[in-house]
């Protein structure tokens, strides 16, 4: 039943059952990698990918589970069930609920606008890190035409965009960036880019320096900025684009057809995408520190004197005390 989409995967899993390994992980990330690269799928190649992946899903860990959740959810033909399974739509999505008497609505309080701690926090906790890494590592590993489908499906993911840029820093912003690309002033362009967006001056440089263009459409449409200004900083700070008509054109029609929405997931994706290489930074090193402790403490004889500290005091059972 299997051999059409993933071919040895019932011989896959008796070997991980009997040699001890594994492989379920590597099996999910592989066969929705299958999943995703084709365009179209037959109905027994979507029955399978369904029977496996909701079988796989609450079998792997939850760096893996993360992964494939950003990929399926910014794909167009993920079957409902395996949306279903990973929380990205309502397990009773269709079905009707008895509904109690209604209850009198309280007058609501009225709104006020968040603070920047809070904007912050909403903004870095709008996605798991790991699934912001992911589609950030999609993006920049994609082609053209790749990336531009990622944004066109990020507009119907239900993944959490991050909050608007509030008007009045955008509309600074977008002064300060066009006069900094009519200069060339690269560093100045980078450091304000990643101050409004909120982002670190790594993925800000990488924006920048994205040989494509559409990181800065993207950038760009997160500030709202007008398609003429942004045509204006193509053609002064990207002189390999801005050289070509049809380059020029390209962006500039990616440009306008981007919504702010897609625009909002994929910075929020930015930024959760930090977290994530902060935590892969951490957490070797902490890990290796720990055991170096542990095998110090192991072969160590005796206390260590300091110069100018007294000398160390023995104890134990059936040890003697020295002063």
């Amino acid at each position: 039943m299997t051999k059409s989409l993933f071919p040895g995967f019932d011989g896959l899993m008796t070997l991980s059952r009997r040699e001890g390994v594994d492989v379920r992980p590597t099996l999910l990330r592989v066969l929705t990698d299958l999943y995703v690269q084709a365009s179209s799928h037959t109905e027994d190649e979507q029955r399978q990918f369904i029977e496996l992946a909701t079988r796989l899903i609450d079998q792997v860990d939850d760096a893996t589970r993360a992964a494939v959740k950003a990929k399926l959810a910014i794909y167009p033909l993920t079957p409902v069930p395996v949306l279903q399974k990973l929380g990205l739509v309502a397990a009773q999505e269709g079905r009707r609920v008895p509904l109690a008497r209604a209850i009198p609505k309280a007058a609501p309080a009225p709104a006020r606008p968040p603070t920047e701690a809070e904007a912050r926090m909403a903004a870095n906790m709008a996605m798991q890190p790991t699934e912001a890494a992911e589609i950030h590592d999609m993006f920049f590993g994609a082609d053209a035409s790749q990336r531009a489908q990622i944004l066109h499906n990020l507009a119907q993911t239900p993944l959490k965009a991050a909050p608007r840029i509030p008007t009045v820093h955008a509309k600074r912003a977008i002064q300060v960036l066009e006069m900094a690309a009519i200069a060339g002033d690269v560093d100045s362009f980078i450091y304000e880019l990643g101050d409004t967006l909120i982002l670190p001056s790594r993925v800000a440089t990488e924006i920048v320096e994205d040989a494509g263009g559409e990181a800065l459409a993207v950038a760009a449409r997160a500030l709202d900025m007008p398609s003429p200004n942004f045509q204006r900083i193509l053609l002064f700070f990207k002189p390999a684009i801005g050289n070509s008509v049809n380059e020029v054109y390209r962006l500039s029609r990616l440009y306008d057809r981007l919504s702010e929405r897609s625009a909002l997931v994929m910075l929020a994706a930015w930024r959760g995408s930090t977290l994530a290489v902060t935590r892969a930074k951490h957490q070797p090193s902490l890990h290796d520190s720990d055991r170096q402790r542990a095998r110090g403490a192991s072969s160590q004889t005796r206390p260590s004197v300091q110069p100018g500290s007294s000398p160390a005091v023995r104890t134990g059972n059936g040890g003697s005390s020295e002063r």
